[in-house]
């Protein structure tokens, strides 16, 4: 993943930005710059906190459009790439596929919510309600395709989520290719450990599984990833060398 963040003057010297208060715009700054490749943010709370800034900061920035926030606690920064141009040797696709598939853009790059794909969705929820015998048995993947969770991967763990009363026990399948992403952005982590705990956690806590699956994974090994690492007892030999550096060779 890039570690360098751009800024377009042409977003941040306008009157509609410079109108916001400072902790607002700091907050906005600090956002695009923990935002992965696509400008998606995975823990825009813990950078409040992190800050000291509020959630009316947070909503300023929404209401503004200068991000757009899901369901699931994630954000984007809106106009990230009118700000940022990644080469493709150092891009890395975001992790979060539901929430960028819900995205398209306008013609200057800025993300916009694609409405019809959410409706068409919202639809077919009502129709279901209404009932499944006689409005026909359709799935949100039928309805709007780009949703389709279809595994592609060799699976390595199940984690557990919010099901429903024709499907209680729901699960989220991570794959060998999701370990390998995931070991990617998060270095310090033991990926295949932390889900294995995950998996204990949400088996352990039915009451606090979640609906995203994705956006749990990430908060939890962003969290770890942050963690201070401990620091490794040199080996035999590295001390030697040190002290063959340090005092030469006795």
């Amino acid at each position: 993943m890039a570690k360098r963040r751009m800024f377009s003057m042409d977003i941040i010297d306008t009157d509609h930005f410079l109108d916001m208060p400072a902790t607002t715009q700091l907050l906005y700054f600090h956002l695009s710059m923990r935002a992965d490749d696509d400008g998606f943010v995975s823990s825009p709370k813990g950078i409040i906190k992190l800050i000291g800034a509020s959630e009316d900061d947070m909503k300023l920035l929404i209401g503004k459009q200068f991000a757009i926030r899901f369901d699931s606690g994630i954000c984007v920064i809106k106009h990230w790439k009118i700000h940022n141009y990644i080469q493709k040797d150092r891009y890395r696709e975001t992790i979060y596929q539901e929430e960028k598939l819900m995205m398209k853009e306008d013609i200057n790059g800025a993300y916009l919510l694609d409405t019809e794909c959410i409706q068409n969705v919202s639809k077919m929820d009502t129709q279901v309600r209404l009932g499944k015998d006689s409005l026909g048995k359709l799935s949100k993947e039928e309805e709007c395709p780009e949703l389709s969770h279809e595994i592609s991967g060799t699976p390595f763990i199940d984690l557990p989520k919010i099901g429903s009363v024709s499907q209680p026990d729901k699960v989220h399948t991570v794959t060998e290719e999701d370990i390998a992403q995931y070991q990617e952005v998060y270095p310090n982590v033991d990926v295949k450990a932390e889900l294995k705990k995950m998996k204990l956690w949400l088996d352990a806590n039915p009451s606090k599984r979640k609906k995203n699956v994705k956006s749990f994974i990430a908060r939890w090994l962003a969290k770890e990833q942050d963690k201070p690492q401990p620091k490794r007892k040199k080996t035999f030999e590295e001390i030697k060398a040190e002290m063959i550096e340090r005092y030469g060779d006795i």
